[in-house]
């Protein structure tokens, strides 16, 4: 899956930006349960937050390089970027989804 313009190339990842992303725990979360259900669409994973607040959570953790949201329709299906920020930070995202399950 190629980046989408939003989205930095994998030799791009800034390292203060991953991490401020992470630093929020709605984001955590969302990196967790992409994590965990691969592809799984916006709309099941903050289907409690409103959506102006949902698609700013989106946008940092997309431009910090986390994740990659594809087009479905209607719908943006959303996977982590484990390997590319793993080539560039390895162990990083393994703590923090190791972190708290």
């Amino acid at each position: 899956m190629p980046p989408q313009p939003s989205e930095p190339d994998a030799a791009d990842l800034d390292l203060p930006r991953v991490l401020r992303a992470l630093a929020d725990p709605v984001r955590l979360d969302i990196v967790r349960y992409a994590h965990a259900h691969p592809g799984a669409p916006c709309s099941t994973i903050l289907a409690d937050v409103p959506k102006s607040t949902a698609s700013h959570h989106w946008r940092v953790l997309r431009e910090a390089g986390l994740l990659h949201q594809e087009p479905a329709g209607r719908q943006k299906l959303n996977h982590l970027r484990k390997a590319e920020v793993d080539t560039a930070y390895p162990g990083l995202l393994d703590a923090v989804l190791a972190g708290r399950e």
